[in-house]
């Protein structure tokens, strides 16, 4: 039974549906103090927060049985995803599903800025009729800068194109097939600076952005422009941009997120040209509920050790559709269990070797499966998220070689070890079906299913072997479900695959190792 402990408030079909899952036990304690989680996490294998909870190093430390981290929202910067990822936490997010709220919310800005909605309003529940003092103004045929084309930078310019505005757009990390797409104008910062009579941020908080808008930033804009900041507060400097609106420079702002949130302070109060809300971006009904139904379909994938579709600190996994991709990924962390049972030396390269058609796919998660397999049975709990990490801390060189011209079968999978002059190689096909296979193990052909309890065995080419073989397992009343055979002309070696029916007992290994021509004994269990 897992059991997750949800910190954040999130919307009650989320809660539900996570309650409805049967290995999972929910405990839902939104707005709990920080100091309540801390004492109270070790037992838990699931975290679901908002922006109420910090995830430090000091409470990833005592969620001892931490697996997953689930941020339901956008932002990760109260979480220590470096050290979540060390300690092979997954940690995911909702990206999305806010989106359209974000970017209402940030046009509702806006117009309530231009159309100096705030004060008109005030003025109302005083029975003040001043509309002489409420003169606006249009956005047809303005400028307006987006800084960050993503989820919410993109829907924001759809908006901003039906008010027949002239859109520029800012974003070094996306292609320009997606300006074009959106039919925005590509521009660097500086253009958009001088250019623009609004600017609206929509970026990530991070090293990169944290104060990207700040005081000389602001000098150089157009005189009354209008700065817009619903992505995380500290992009746009607010001393800098406090400095612009009272000298005149800077014509309105509107405001949703903040440095420090809540804000003990707030300097913008007595500004009417400044409209602001306490970071209601996401505050819509259909966002939350977007949210939740994420977090209640993300965190019993992660907890099971799936895959899921919006990992943080993880590679984004492109699968191929349908069973026989499983397959594979089943089957090659099955192949790395085997390897670290059967390999009697400690290697330092990995070559992962992709043959045939599945050489052109993102096979990234196939490479940190057999990781996951190979590592979990020599070192403490190892997953897809620090699988990488973990080889490195064991000196572990991975590479990686295609090979698309094989034809023996439409796709293969290869894993070859290599280091003090040892090496070992052992591979696997997915038959259509899908059947998996392993189909080599240190160079001697096979074709077995990975599945079960198995005597591995290599020996030299000598009569009475096999019947050697038998009449210990027999002594022992262990039954042989299968006997697979392999030989080496070029080795004049002779390799053993036997499935058993129960466990292997020390003894029975130990006379197997006795044998005059049995050279290798190995239990594997997959």
């Amino acid at each position: 039974m897992y059991r997750v402990l949800i910190t954040g408030a999130i919307h009650p079909i989320g809660v539900e549906m996570l309650r409805r899952e049967p290995d999972i036990e929910v405990d839902f304690q939104p707005d709990i103090p920080y100091e309540r989680v801390l004492e109270i996490i070790p037992p838990y294998h699931g975290l679901v927060s908002r922006s109420e909870t910090d995830i430090p190093r000091e409470l990833i430390d005592r969620g001892t049985a931490l697996k997953v981290i689930a941020r339901a929202a956008v932002g990760i910067a109260n979480i220590d995803v470096e050290y979540a990822t060390q300690k092979g936490i997954l940690v995911t997010n909702t990206p999305g599903k806010n989106t359209n709220s974000a970017a209402e919310l940030t046009m509702g800005l806006l117009l309530a800025v231009m159309r100096k909605i705030g004060p008109a309003n005030e003025a109302m529940k005083r029975l003040e009729w001043a509309r002489h003092r409420f003169n606006g103004t249009e956005l047809m045929g303005k400028t307006i800068g987006i800084i960050g084309l993503g989820n919410v930078g993109h829907r924001m310019a759809k908006f901003c194109l039906g008010f027949d505005m002239r859109v520029l757009a800012y974003d070094p990390y996306i292609p320009d097939e997606a300006f074009q797409r959106n039919r925005v104008e590509k521009a660097d910062l500086e253009t958009l600076i001088r250019e623009s009579d609004i600017i609206s941020v929509h970026t990530p908080k991070n090293k990169e952005t944290t104060g990207m808008i700040g005081g000389d930033a602001i000098a150089r804009m157009r005189p009354g422009v209008i700065l817009l900041n619903a992505a995380r507060g500290g992009i746009i400097d607010e001393t800098a941009m406090l400095a612009g609106l009272k000298s005149g420079h800077v014509g309105g702002a509107g405001i949703d997120t903040w440095p420090v949130e809540p804000p003990k302070e707030n300097a913008f109060c007595e500004l009417p040209n400044v409209v602001m809300t306490p970071h209601i971006g996401a505050s819509t009904e259909e966002a939350q509920i977007r949210v939740a139904e994420t977090i209640a379909m993300q965190v019993p994938r992660a907890l099971r050790g799936g895959v899921v579709d919006y990992p943080v600190n993880m590679p984004q996994i492109r699968m191929l559709e349908g069973d026989v991709m499983t397959s594979y990924t089943v089957l090659v962390e099955k192949l790395g269990q085997f390897a670290a049972q059967f390999m009697d030396f400690t290697p330092t390269d990995l070559e992962v070797i992709l043959r045939g058609s599945i050489s052109g796919k993102d096979c990234t998660l196939l490479r940190l499966a057999f990781l996951k397999g190979y590592l979990k049975m020599k070192l403490d709990y190892v997953s897809y998220v620090n699988a990488e990490l973990r080889a490195k801390s064991v000196g572990l060189s991975v590479g990686v070689t295609d090979d698309p011209g094989f034809t023996n079968y439409e796709s293969a999978v290869g894993f070859h070890f290599t280091g003090g002059g040892r090496e070992f190689t052992i591979a696997g096909v997915v038959f259509t079906g899908p059947h998996p296979r392993i189909t080599m193990i240190d160079d001697f052909p096979f074709e077995v299913e990975p599945e079960g309890t198995f005597l591995a065995i290599h020996s030299r080419d000598r009569l009475g072997v096999v019947s050697g073989i038998s009449s210990i397992l027999d002594q022992h009343g262990v039954v042989i479900n299968s006997f697979e055979f392999s030989h080496s002309h070029a080795r004049k070696r002779s390799m053993f695959l036997i499935r058993v029916g129960k466990d292997l007992p020390a003894p029975v290994l130990e006379q197997l190792r006795s044998h005059e021509h049995i050279t290798r004994v190995a239990k594997i269990v997959i």
